[in-house]
């Protein structure tokens, strides 16, 4: 299994030489089975160059799995260039929580008044499939939901090929004690073992106290959750847009402080969009 990352901010995408390391774009996850089979998780902003990357190579069958519906994680697939042409088949994977059904609700974001271009009319041959908590496989890649600590709701996943283990869990908040929330032995329990765990990070210590509740982690619950779970490796993902550079990489020096300081091996660093690994 191989993974590439193309995007790690949240909310919104930033640019400029502060952001140059580790990149501006928003969530989107490539995923290559050991037979060729193509993943791609979300489809911010990140997913527009990997689009153009896709238009280069042979595959022609794609598989897009969405953790929720927030506009960063959806806004790049008006500019996702295989879906305007024919040769493409795509299977759009999601639930839709409250709504009828997931294909409405991206029909509702790329279709007008909003964008020129309705999703129902696009050459490429793409299907919707509406998933829950319930296990699946794509290819050689079995694929466990589990529910998010997230406004609205979204769908973290784990994916299994081979026995390697890769956990992405963005957008969760940990350590939160709210109705309906899941708590941490949740967390602990489906992440344990991985041989690598992406999970949100967008606040440090100070900025959490002002954004509980918004449905993302201090990264000192990500390293926690890591250190419980007996992970292999931690990427912290959905960067604030607000961090540089150099803010992560602090940041990045705290987590490891952490991790030493429990007497862990865990490695620990920061996701960005040259992020690459192979299980």
């Amino acid at each position: 299994m191989r993974i590439r990352c193309w995007g790690s901010r949240g909310q919104i995408p930033v640019s400029g030489p502060l952001y140059n390391k580790y990149g501006g774009d928003t969530t989107c996850m490539e995923i290559r089975s050991e037979n060729g089979d193509l993943l791609i998780i979300d489809a911010g902003s990140g997913i527009r160059a990997l689009g153009s990357k896709i238009l280069k190579q042979e595959v022609t069958n794609i598989n897009i799995l969405f953790t929720h519906l927030h506009l960063d994680h959806i806004i790049g697939l008006p500019y996702f260039n295989p879906i305007y042409q024919s040769k493409y088949k795509i299977n759009i994977y999601g639930c839709p929580f409250e709504l009828p059904s997931f294909e409405d609700a991206l029909h509702g974001m790329m279709s007008s008044p909003y964008f020129p271009v309705d999703i129902r009319t696009v050459p490429s041959k793409i299907k919707y499939k509406d998933i829950s908590t319930r296990a699946f496989w794509v290819g050689s890649i079995k694929i466990s939901p589990i529910l998010l600590n997230h406004p609205n709701g979204g769908l973290g996943f784990k994916l299994q090929e081979n026995n390697k283990t890769f956990v992405f869990l963005t957008d969760n908040e940990l350590g939160i004690d709210l109705p309906g929330s899941r708590p941490i032995e949740h967390y602990i329990n489906f992440c344990d073992g991985a041989d690598l765990l992406i999970h949100d990070a967008e606040f440090d210590r100070g900025e959490y106290a002002r954004f509980k509740a918004w449905g993302h982690s201090n990264f000192t619950e990500a390293v926690k959750l890591g250190i419980n779970a007996k992970v292999k490796k931690l990427g912290l993902f959905h960067i604030n847009n607000r961090r540089t550079d150099r803010q992560l990489d602090t940041m990045v020096r705290e987590a490891k402080r952490l991790i030493a300081k429990n007497g862990s091996n865990l490695d620990c660093f920061a996701v960005g969009d040259k992020f690459e690994i192979s299980l």
